[in-house]
């Protein structure tokens, strides 16, 4: 019962975080960064992920599922990292739309990537 109330917590926490975004309280939004700093990123956290690999992929969205076995969480977040990097916007656009096509699947509202979407 904890962890629902904390998980709870948290999602009303991203909804406020994306409404203040919305209505211009919070200026900076998502910071924008390339792929050089994402991979950087991931080599000083030791993650077991090569972005190469993942973008290579006609799915990535089901890549890390199926392949990696990511949680929904983690797919949000990896989602979010990929579509605020310089990959090229026909890109972005797909992976976001997969990724939140299998989330509400799964029924995980993910407020942050659908307030991206829009």
């Amino acid at each position: 019962m904890e962890d629902f109330i904390l998980r709870e917590i948290d999602r009303i926490g991203e909804l406020m975080l994306q409404i203040a975004i919305r209505l211009g309280l919070f200026k900076d939004g998502n910071p924008k960064c390339t792929l050089a700093d994402v991979k950087a990123e991931f080599g000083k956290a030791e993650l077991d992920y090569n972005l190469d690999d993942i973008l290579s992929e006609e799915n990535p969205v089901l890549y890390l599922v199926e392949q990696k076995g990511i949680s929904d969480k983690c797919l949000e977040i990896m989602t979010d990292i990929l579509i605020h990097s310089d990959i090229d916007e026909a890109r972005r656009k797909s992976i976001l739309d997969d990724a939140l096509g299998y989330l509400d699947h799964r029924g995980y509202y993910s407020f942050r990537l659908h307030s991206l979407s829009i």
